[in-house]
């Protein structure tokens, strides 16, 4: 029997008076490429914050439920934020690259996590963690130019190396490739199969081709609801809820 990196347990979730989450219950395996889809607004970002706690920082927020991670209730009032965060790592919509070089983003989250770190050890740190989003050839010689000049797939793939420096076990990414060209993307969701190797992904993308292409999970959701997750391929050819039928058919959304 194949165990849960994340299981998720009747989870609710409401900003103030609005709930954006209704009692979502499903589980995410390692090393697997989990896409969420579904309209704007029905809760799959909201979903993906709930994963680092992220969400807390907005006022009047209001959780039930639990999410576990390898069998430790994240919402439990003992649980040390920073050690979630270092084990859960996000990747935005638009890179965010610090106005630092590229060997200072890199090492970032490491010179705050460790404070005793030697020079060689984030040297091997910063070429592990680009050859790792296949950028050490292209930037090896040009570690101290400033991370603001790369290209936008340059910035996302750093933004992935800054995380992946850190040994997170969780990649958490929101719509990662809709700031980049159909090329740019292509390469993007090859990197992510790759990672998939060491890391357990979930994705947040309104492009359902995307969603077939690279992963291995599908969750359809609607309104809050989680309306059904499963195998990509039997989501995309023989769903079992006529909600989740009509989104991808094109009937709404």
């Amino acid at each position: 029997m194949i165990s849960a990196k994340i299981a998720i347990k009747n989870l609710n979730l409401w900003y103030s008076d609005f709930q954006a989450l209704k009692n979502v219950n499903t589980t995410f395996v390692a090393n697997k490429i989990s896409a969420m889809i579904g309209p704007s607004g029905c809760g799959k970002s909201t979903l993906l914050r709930t994963f680092d706690r992220m969400n807390d920082l907005i006022e009047g927020v209001r959780v039930d439920g639990q999410i576990l991670i390898d069998q430790e209730n994240i919402f439990d009032p003992k649980m040390d934020l920073v050690k979630l965060r270092k084990k859960v790592g996000m990747v935005f919509q638009r890179p965010n690259p610090f106005p630092l070089s590229i060997y200072e983003n890199i090492v970032f989250g490491e010179r705050i996590h460790k404070s005793n770190l030697k020079r060689d050890q984030l040297d091997e740190s910063v070429e592990i963690s680009l050859k790792s989003v296949l950028l050490w050839e292209e930037l090896k010689d040009k570690l101290k130019k400033p991370a603001l000049r790369l290209s936008l797939e340059q910035k996302q793939r750093l933004c992935i190396a800054r995380l992946i420096a850190v040994k997170p076990e969780v990649l958490l990414m929101d719509e990662p490739c809709s700031a980049l060209d159909p090329q740019a993307t292509a390469r993007i969701e090859e990197l992510m199969r790759e990672l998939k190797n060491k890391y357990t992904i979930i994705i947040v993308t309104h492009n359902m081709q995307q969603a077939a292409r690279v992963s291995d999970d599908t969750g359809f959701m609607l309104l809050g609801e989680l309306i059904e997750f499963g195998h990509t391929q039997e989501i995309f050819t023989a769903p079992k809820d006529k909600r989740t039928e009509d989104y991808i058919t094109g009937r709404y959304g």
